[in-house]
């Protein structure tokens, strides 16, 4: 003989699963919706609290500027682009006859450093030339557009310069060319 009450507890305990699942997936549902709104009124509250302090700014006055940074605040600034590029091309020079002088044989590495230099200093001869063609016009995308042109002329000689020029000597090269990027950080501390 078959027991029929065993036979029908697991439709029954199937049944409740069900309907325990239906229901945690409406709370789940409930959850969520309380969370989007709650991140909503945050979202909006930041947004207000942001608005608020973009209008408590209030730009110095130049007499307020001098006071708290003292009088050369308004002076011009006397490094330029085209100084900080005269200033990179007489370190590359100086490097190369560094590399011409100290390193056997000294023709190759000499030349190397030269490039290297040049890798920096030519670009952003090119920048500050097109900076000054601009003058005045000096947008945001101008200064992009310039610094994308430096770097793709950057990548450009390194590559050309690594096909082309099969003597190339690395180390002099990557020297030079790294004393000559940091001449900004020199520029900064000059000015």
């Amino acid at each position: 003989m078959v027991d029929l009450r065993t036979s029908g507890a697991p439709q029954a305990q199937e049944e409740s699963d069900r309907s325990q699942h239906g229901a945690g997936a409406r709370g789940n549902e409930r959850g969520a919706s309380r969370i989007a709104a709650s991140r909503e009124d945050h979202n909006a509250q930041w947004d207000a609290d942001q608005q608020q302090d973009n209008n408590d700014i209030v730009p110095l006055t130049r007499t307020e500027a001098e006071k708290l940074f003292g009088p050369q605040v308004s002076r011009p600034s006397r490094v330029t682009p085209f100084r900080v590029v005269a200033a990179q091309l007489v370190l590359s020079l100086v490097a190369t006859l560094v590399w011409w002088l100290f390193y056997k044989p000294p023709g190759a590495a000499a030349l190397s450093a030269f490039l290297g230099g040049a890798i920096c200093w030519l670009p952003g001869a090119l920048f500050a030339a097109r900076l000054k063609q601009l003058s005045g016009a000096g947008t945001v995308m101008n200064w992009m557009l310039g610094e994308a042109f430096k770097m793709g002329a950057t990548i450009a000689m390194f590559v050309a310069i690594a096909i082309w020029y099969r003597e190339v000597q690395w180390i002099p090269l990557l020297v030079t060319y790294l004393i000559a990027l940091k001449t900004y950080w020199i520029a900064l501390a000059w000015r």
